[in-house]
């Protein structure tokens, strides 16, 4: 077997073994940041929420306090304001989903489904937690979630939710008497949630790991191909050369022309010794034949 040959065995294992390290590692890395990436984008979302129902809390709803005795506005309502904050939001990020998931609200459309129930239950179960993440699978594919608990903390809040009769009568009359009523101070009543379907950052993940994992054969043909070179200029051109002066000589062409060595690495050194031995040997047959 041919010392290129063999050189070239070697290189393709290195090369496969390390671009399955590679392709392994960088793999779960950019999956890995697509996932910190939905769950980063998703606490910005809740941010947003949390922020406009700060605001209507403390600014909308006090202005609104004397309309409210003749008319229900629910713009002076914190979660709805939140809610439709994130609406207009969606309409340039459709993928991303906001809900004040409840177990008894006031507004129907806050109802908490079965697996929002489950998660509010958590909550429930569990008070000291602050924030849930988790995946999920739907009919449109998998999909990750972050929950924050909705908690009972102001008596402002109980105005509307205590009992039928200390709510606004302009609100019972929106909604009914049937929902969203004996609420607790303190109780965790549902939870934010905002969820993302995987399947748009996971393919830009697929995306970037095949670009990746291409460049990298790219360089790694590259490299072998410029050690090809290398390993014939500098060794199996000269080596071959070498033989074929050696294989001369051995036959008895005492005229063989020396071989010229300009490197000083070990081909050079083998040449040297190579015309040393020329030279002794056809110095013994000259010796020989006198």
């Amino acid at each position: 077997m041919k010392l290129i040959l063999k050189f070239n065995l070697v290189f393709i294992l290195v090369f496969v073994a390390g671009l399955a390290a590679a392709g392994y590692v960088s793999r779960e890395l950019l999956q890995q940041n697509a996932r910190d990436e939905i769950v980063q984008n998703a606490r910005l979302v809740l941010e947003t929420a949390l922020s406009t129902r700060a605001y209507t809390s403390s600014q909308v709803q006090p202005l609104l306090a004397t309309q409210i005795k003749y008319t229900f506005l629910p713009q002076s309502v914190p979660a709805y304001s939140a809610t439709e904050v994130v609406e207009g939001v969606k309409k340039n990020f459709p993928e991303y989903s906001y809900k004040e998931a409840t177990l008894n609200p006031t507004n129907p459309r806050n109802r908490a489904t079965d697996w929002e129930a489950d998660i509010v239950q958590q909550f429930r179960n569990s008070s000291e937690r602050k924030e849930l993440i988790g995946e999920r699978d739907t009919p449109t594919g998998r999909s990750l979630y972050i929950a924050r608990p909705i908690k009972i903390t102001l008596p402002s809040c109980l105005v509307c939710h205590s009992t039928v009769e200390a709510a606004p009568k302009t609100m019972v009359e929106r909604y009914g008497p049937a929902n969203g009523f004996g609420w607790q101070l303190n109780e965790i009543v549902g939870s934010q949630i905002v969820a993302v379907p995987m399947a748009v950052p996971i393919l830009r993940a697929e995306a970037a790991f095949r670009v990746f994992m291409i460049s990298l054969a790219i360089v790694f043909l590259l490299i072998g191909l410029a050690l090809n070179l290398m390993l014939w200029r500098m060794v199996i051109h000269p080596v071959s050369r070498l033989s074929r002066l050696a294989d001369e000589v051995s036959l008895g062409n005492m005229d063989a022309p020396e071989f010229a060595a300009r490197s000083r690495d070990e081909i050079g050194t083998l040449a040297e010794s190579f015309n040393r031995m020329r030279k002794s040997l056809v110095q013994a047959m000259r010796m020989l034949e006198t």
